[in-house]
């Protein structure tokens, strides 16, 4: 069995579409539109005929089209609630909530496929609870127009309503306050516009209030290219190529590694923040797959979720400026392209062994993750303040984590918070075989697109009410959607109600549970200036630190006698109280330079770490200094501490290395573990001969020699290459499979200016491999009939016949411990999923062909066929092709390039799989004997 079937694919594409699907026999499952097949005739005896039968007619039962609120599991003295359901919305992408508790929703009917399902365009409608019961009864249309077309975001600040609809960020101003958009009336302008992925997943995504009055916004990395207010060009571009949804704007793969206005290089999906009216923008994370959502906490931490390829999604925070890893750092390679050996998924997905990579968080495996929140203050209590919420589509659970400080990064202990699968026996994602896994039980529909927490204080989650998550699906003709509480048992809401003309009214709405509802108060109280000083102050000792902080913020931009409060906090005994002064001065513009100087001998490595992180675009003359006190204090583990450092000297790497090298350094073999690391991130020409000294250094550590061989790979030098070839040809050096896989891999990117291939082939190290053809076989028009589905199920299966069995599928997959490194790993495959999906999969393997498995065909001016995944194109372009095995292919012997429209999966009539056989695979992956 080859790699591109969906058995075990886990891109996370998000949130996707609603189907109910109802069982047509034990064990299988179709479409709600699909006809149930037939029961086997019996036969009439010979001679006879058979008697008729009368039509039978059949009931249908109504689809389900919510998942009750009693199926849930939520921690205990919390309850769940239903809040709103269909028909009062319909599929939601993504919702906000006012100050009066309104839930705005962004639709998405017409999704990919069913892009033409809705006349008029996609809507955005206003839920209300006229009655104080604790209900929805009433559903407004904002608005509804031809340009929307599933929107990923919706922001509700003030009379703004900020839509997420690529190619732009779309304000609609509701001057009436009537929440319907009079276009008589109201207006409609673009803030911003030149976002590629127009209905598609990796796209713009919704704007959130930030504590310090700025708008923070994501983009996925479908690409972009846009100008802000202010005259700023960004470009950001990636491998990623997902046809013209990539290059809407602007071409993505085109435009990778060019820098923008910023002067810096920005890759794939980023997060960006900016004045409200979009001048200023500051793009402060990039490198993502596809961020859906970020959290912005009021102490200014930044908190996002981020979908795999394969199985590695991640709830993590983002460091200032940080670069989360997915694809090279000069936008041109996917992460399979440079998977070195011994590296897992989650270490090479999210790079977390290159310099310059952000921690990964808490990589928690395949899924499809939407929305995100934190909670700070409300209804739920005083146990839960701090809590960070993330949805989980794929695994149909909202997670819970309490982010605890460790060194200069953060802890995750994950959660589930709420969930309807508390069996955990999940269905219809992508990184179970997506369409083929969807199943009816009830469990495994509830997909979470986003999560809010209300003026009332209660959290709010939207279901995008699914049997299939991911893959761009969208089966489903109800169109169901279903927004749920969570609160205190016996809750019953109570929503501030105030007037924003009144400085009472201003810090009240200040104080509000709902984030975006903050920042009515947070302008206002601005405004006022020196005048609300004294009512924003008494904040500072409220008993909330969320609450407090939010005060730091805002007295820090409202003038000297705000400033005045704030600048004494940077003594405070409280590390979380420095760090907020820190960032709240620092944002303000007050005397950075010189509070660097002060908080850069801060006993917090997360204060020294916002310090770092500030150094990053100031000149080295004024920087290295402080630059050299923040490495002094590096303990040589904390790699986000590490890596806030390497941020802080961009663009001065060499001079900050031989400022540090002079207090840290020394002799090579003499290095302390920490001043190895800090070479390593800062990877300089200068380190050349001392990386490769440690190295070939016998008496060093197997790990540290790997170190300096990995640091010395990031070298950009004409001497790195010569270092590392003298590497190679080392007598007994232990990683000689790393090595040359350097080398190989360095001669088609990074070092290719250099004349590696030639170098490589002077010494002997090359080793070309001739081209092998690998088309994909066509099924013989002499062979048999493949078995169906049902003729497989009908077969008791054997497991020890088809451990037997498996060797025809070691060639393409892991099982176990065996087998190659081309398609997916089958063990969790085989343990989670139902018979019937096994057996679907090896029957139909082009049924549904998973993203990022997609077969190309390279024909060779020789003839020569080659069929297989294209890790990177360019000279040499990377194929792995069938068995694992990788073929470089120069550009100048390439005659055709083209994507196959079928699974690189060999079909069972090749594979000469009988009935039983399949039988006998699926009773093996299913048996637990697997290890």
């Amino acid at each position: 069995m080859s790699s591109i079937s969906p058995l075990s694919r886990t891109i996370a594409y998000l949130l996707t579409a609603s189907i109910v699907v109802l069982p047509v026999s034990p064990g299988i499952v179709r479409g709600a539109d699909a006809k149930t097949p037939a029961a086997p005739a019996t036969p009439a005896p010979k001679n006879e005929a058979a008697p008729a039968k009368p039509a039978a007619t059949v009931a249908k039962t109504p689809a389900p089209t919510i998942v009750p609120a009693n199926l849930f599991a939520v921690p205990e003295g919390l309850e769940v609630t239903v809040w709103a359901t269909t028909p009062l919305l319909h599929n939601p992408t993504n919702i906000d909530i006012d100050k009066d508790g309104r839930v705005w929703v962004a639709e998405g009917v017409d999704y990919r496929s069913k892009s033409n399902r809705q006349p008029g365009g996609d809507k955005i409608v206003v839920l209300e609870d006229t009655t104080g019961a604790g209900k929805a009864d009433k559903s407004t249309v904002f608005v509804q127009d031809p340009d929307l077309v599933a929107p990923l975001g919706i922001a509700v600040i003030d009379d703004k309503v900020i839509v997420s609809q690529p190619p732009n960020l779309l304000v609609f101003t509701d001057d009436k306050g009537d929440h319907v958009f009079d276009t008589s009336v109201d207006k409609r302008e673009v803030l911003l516009s030149g976002f590629n992925g127009r209905n598609h997943d990796h796209s713009l995504h919704s704007v959130t209030a930030g504590p310090d009055g700025l708008f923070y916004f994501n983009q996925g990395n479908t690409g972009a290219q846009f100008t802000d207010k202010s005259g700023k060009t960004f470009r950001i571009g990636s491998p990623y190529s997902h046809g013209k949804e990539t290059a809407q704007v602007a071409d993505s793969t085109k435009i990778a590694g060019e820098k923008s206005d910023d002067g810096h290089v920005w890759i794939g999906g980023f997060t960006a923040r900016m004045n409200p009216d979009g001048s200023n923008v500051e793009i402060i994370g990039n490198n993502y797959r596809n961020s859906y959502e970020q959290a912005v906490n009021s102490l200014g931490d930044i908190y996002q979720s981020d979908n795999d390829d394969p199985p590695a999604c991640r709830v993590t925070p983002l460091l200032l400026y940080g670069n989360a890893g997915f694809a090279s750092a000069d936008g041109k390679r996917a992460w399979g392209a440079d998977k070195r050996p011994g590296q897992d998924i989650p270490t090479a997905e999210w790079r977390q062994e290159d310099p310059g990579t952000m921690p990964s968080g808490d990589v928690y495996g395949g899924g499809a993750p939407t929305g995100v929140a934190f909670y700070e203050n409300g209804a739920l209590g005083k146990k839960w303040p701090g809590l960070l919420l993330a949805c989980e589509a794929g695994r149909n659970v909202v997670f819970g984590y309490f982010p605890k400080p460790q060194g200069a990064g953060f802890k995750l202990d994950r959660f589930d918070f709420l969930t309807s699968n508390k069996e955990k026996k999940f269905a219809g994602s992508d990184f179970l075989g997506g369409t083929s896994s969807v199943t009816s039980e009830l469990p495994t529909l509830f997909r979470p697109a986003d999560v809010c927490v209300g003026p009332d204080g209660a959290i709010y989650v939207a279901d995008w009410f699914d049997a299939r998550v991911g893959g761009h699906a969208t089966l489903d003709n109800t169109m169901s959607g279903t927004i749920y509480r969570i609160a205190p048992k016996g809750f019953k809401p109570k929503i501030p109600k105030f007037d924003l003309n009144t400085t009472a009214g201003q810090i009240t709405a200040l104080k509000s549970p709902a984030v975006n509802v903050r920042y009515s108060g947070f302008e206002r109280l601005k405004a006022q200036g020196e005048k609300a000083v004294p009512a924003v102050a008494a904040l500072l000792k409220d008993e909330n630190p969320y609450i407090a902080a939010r005060a730091i913020w805002l007295l820090a931009q409202m003038g000297p006698a705000g400033v005045a409060k704030v600048k004494p906090l940077l003594d405070s005994k409280n590390d979380t109280t420095r760090l907020v002064a820190y960032r709240a001065l620092k944002r303000a513009n007050v005397d950075v330079l010189a509070m660097d100087a002060k908080m850069v001998n801060d006993k917090s490595a997360a204060v020294r770490r916002e310090v770092a992180l500030s150094l990053r675009d100031v000149p080295a003359e004024q920087s290295r200094d402080l630059l050299v006190k923040i490495a002094q204090k590096f303990d040589g583990k904390d790699r986000t501490y590490l890596e806030a450092f390497g941020t802080g000297a961009s663009g001065k790497e060499t001079e900050v290395y031989d400022a540090i090298s002079k207090v840290l350094g020394g002799p090579a073999e003499k290095w302390s573990d920490a001043f190895a690391w800090l070479a390593w991130r800062l990877h300089v020409p200068a380190e050349v001969a001392d990386l490769k000294t440690r190295a070939l250094d016998d008496k060093l550590s197997e790990a540290q020699r790997k170190l300096a061989m990995d640091a010395l790979a990031f070298v950009q030098s004409p001497d790195a290459p010569q270092a590392m070839i003298d590497i190679a040809g080392a007598d007994n050096f232990p990683l000689k499979e790393n090595v040359l896989w350097w080398l190989n891999s360095r001669r088609g990117n990074n070092w290719r200016q250099y004349g590696l291939t030639k170098l490589m082939r002077q010494h002997g190290l090359l080793k070309e491999k001739p081209l092998v053809a690998t088309p994909t076989p066509e099924v013989p028009a002499d062979a048999p009939k493949p078995p169906t589905n049902e003729e497989v199920l009908a077969l008791t299966g054997d497991p020890q016949r088809g451990q037997a069995a498996m060797t025809v599928c070691l060639t393409c997959h892991k099982v176990g411990k065996q087998g190659a490194d081309f398609g997916p790993e089958l063990t969790q495959f085989g343990k989670t999923q139902p018979r019937e999906v096994i057996v679907d999969s090896i029957l139909h393997p082009s049924k549904e062909i998973s993203h990022g498995y997609e077969g190309t065909r390279i024909e060779t001016k020789d003839g020569l066929i080659i069929d297989g995944i294209v890790l990177t194109t360019g000279d040499p372009t990377i194929v792995k092709c069938v068995g694992g095995q990788r073929q470089e292919i120069d550009e100048e012997k390439i005659k055709s390039v083209t994507k196959m429209d079928k699974s690189l999966m060999f079909p069972p009539e090749v594979l000469g799989l009988t009935a039983q056989t399949v039988a006998d695979i699926a009773a093996y992956l299913k048996s637990g004997q697997v290890k």
